[in-house]
């Protein structure tokens, strides 16, 4: 059972970080996922894989909110944009607040491009103010393009491995009938692939750049079968990194 701050009375909440020293703490958006998915679904995705993530880790699990930076979807109805200043107060708040409590660990679980600027500031801030504090950054989404892409899952904003998440979540909550034909135009796989180059990259700002519908993909190719184990097998394969990198620190 996910040991949630949400849910746990406040000795129990200490118990948990008597125990772990970590927490789990998600990150997605607000924003436009076509006429098919839940304007929530970056934020759904993130949740999923991090309440699995602090069960393996047997971490204190910390919801952070639903809404990130986006504004390339600024705009766009359904769509709430934090200021990265509003993100980074917020996030730096939560962190102190919770290194009081005795969390030495952060793992911060993230499913949303625009986050991550804002994440790495205040993570190094962070551990910077605080020796001994660490932090790990994951970016599930990145995982699960590189755990689903032999199946032919790809991840393209509204496409298959976004419906498969919001299928863990609530299958209920994905509306194929209102898809349309999928999509898979060859510049926004190309300006997909431009924005998230590790060696040279540009920038998009205003998600219509990728393509006009402002999303593009294959949302048919998840299936409720595999959506049953899509927490446990992105979780896991994040768990194993994640502990790799904290028996690199004292």
């Amino acid at each position: 059972m996910t040991k949630s701050i949400y849910d746990l009375v406040s000795p129990d909440v200490a118990t948990v970080v008597a125990e772990s020293q970590t927490a789990v703490i998600p990150f997605g958006s607000v924003e436009q996922h076509g006429p098919h998915l839940p304007c929530g679904t970056d934020t759904m995705a993130a949740e999923v894989v991090g309440r699995t993530l602090a069960d393996r880790l047997g971490a204190l699990y910390v919801p952070f909110g639903p809404y990130g930076v986006t504004p390339i979807h600024a705009g766009h109805p359904g769509t709430i944009n934090l200021r990265r200043s509003t993100f980074e107060a917020l996030l730096t708040d939560i962190c102190e607040e919770l290194i009081d409590m005795g969390v030495t660990r952060f793992v911060f679980v993230n499913w949303h491009e625009g986050n991550i600027a804002s994440m790495d500031g205040v993570a190094t801030e962070i551990q910077d103010r605080h020796p001994g504090v660490y932090v790990v950054t994951s970016h599930a989404c990145y995982a699960a393009q590189r755990i689903y892409a032999a199946s032919g899952g790809e991840l393209t904003h509204g496409g298959g491995i976004e419906v498969l998440a919001v299928m863990a979540h609530d299958p209920a909550l994905v509306q194929l009938d209102r898809a349309g034909e999928a999509t898979r135009p060859d510049h926004a796989i190309a300006l997909d692939e431009m924005r998230r180059s590790h060696e040279t990259h540009g920038y998009i700002t205003e998600v219509t750049e990728i393509d006009a519908d402002g999303w593009y993909g294959n949302p048919t190719w998840a299936t409720l079968d595999m959506a049953a184990d899509f927490a446990a097998t992105v979780a896991d394969d994040v768990a194993k990194r994640v502990v790799e990198i904290f028996e690199l620190r004292p």
